[in-house]
C-alpha cells in the first residue's frame, strides 16, 4: 500500500503548520538510525519543505563543483516523478547543509542527466548542534510543467544519505528512506521507493 503524506495549505508558508513526517527507516541496517524529520506546506505558488536531522558525525566533502560536493556529503533528497513507474522523467534534488545541490533529470533505471536543473528551487542549509536543517521551496508551476503535480497529487520520494567517518579516510554510507523500496541493496531510483504527496 502506497504511503501518503498530506501537505497542508499555509498562505504564509509557515512550515511548522505542516504535518510531521518521521517514519523513516534504513531497511538495509538492523541497528537504530538517527532521527530524521520532514515537514511541507503549500500555498498558491510554492511547495515549501523543511528537514531537521540528527547527525553527530557530519561528513562534508570538499569539491569545487557544487553537485560533486553534495554527493560526497551528508544530505537530504527529494524526488518528484512524472509517472509512478518512472518510464517518463523523474527529477531529483540532493541537498547538503552548506547550500550545495546535485539536481538532475532521470529515467528508470539510473539514466541520469546531471546537466538538468530545477529553475525554481531555492533552499538553504544550517548546521546546528547535533545535526543540520535544510529548507526551501519549489514553484508549483514548475512541478506542474514537469508533469509531477496533477490534480493536487505528486509521486514523491523523501530520502537521506547518512555518512559517517570510518577508519582512516574511509566513509561509511547509510541510506535512509520514507518508503522501503524492498530492494536487496540500497536503491532509491526505483518506483517502489516513492510515496504520494497530496495537497490538502
Amino acid at each position: 500500500m502506497m504511503k501518503i503524506y498530506e501537505v497542508r495549505f499555509s498562505e504564509d508558508l509557515e512550515v511548522n503548520k505542516g504535518g510531521l513526517l518521521e517514519d523513516f527507516s534504513c531497511p538495509w541496517k538492523s541497528e537504530a538510525i538517527p532521527k530524521t524529520q520532514f515537514r511541507a506546506v503549500w500555498n498558491n505558488e510554492f511547495l515549501k519543505f523543511y528537514f531537521e536531522v540528527e547527525d553527530h558525525d557530519l561528513v562534508l566533502a570538499e569539491d569545487a563543483d557544487s553537485g560533486e560536493a553534495a554527493l560526497g556529503s551528508d544530505r537530504v533528497e527529494l524526488f518528484f516523478a512524472s509517472s509512478p513507474d518512472l518510464t517518463t522523467p523523474y527529477y531529483g534534488a540532493e541537498m547538503d547543509p552548506r547550500g550545495n545541490v546535485y539536481d538532475y533529470e532521470g529515467l528508470y533505471h539510473r539514466q541520469i542527466n546531471p546537466a538538468w536543473s530545477f529553475d525554481s528551487l531555492s533552499y538553504s542549509g544550517t548546521i546546528i548542534e547535533g545535526g543540520y536543517t535544510v529548507e526551501g521551496t519549489f514553484a508549483l508551476s514548475e512541478l506542474e510543467q514537469l508533469g509531477c503535480l496533477r490534480d493536487g497529487e505528486m509521486t514523491t520520494g523523501v530520502y537521506r544519505a547518512e555518512f559517517s567517518h570510518g577508519d582512516g579516510d574511509s566513509v561509511i554510507n547509510e541510506w535512509i528512506c520514507w518508503v522501503d523500496p524492498e530492494t536487496e541493496v540500497p536503491d532509491f531510483h526505483v518506483p517502489s521507493s516513492f510515496g504520494k504527496f497530496k495537497l490538502v
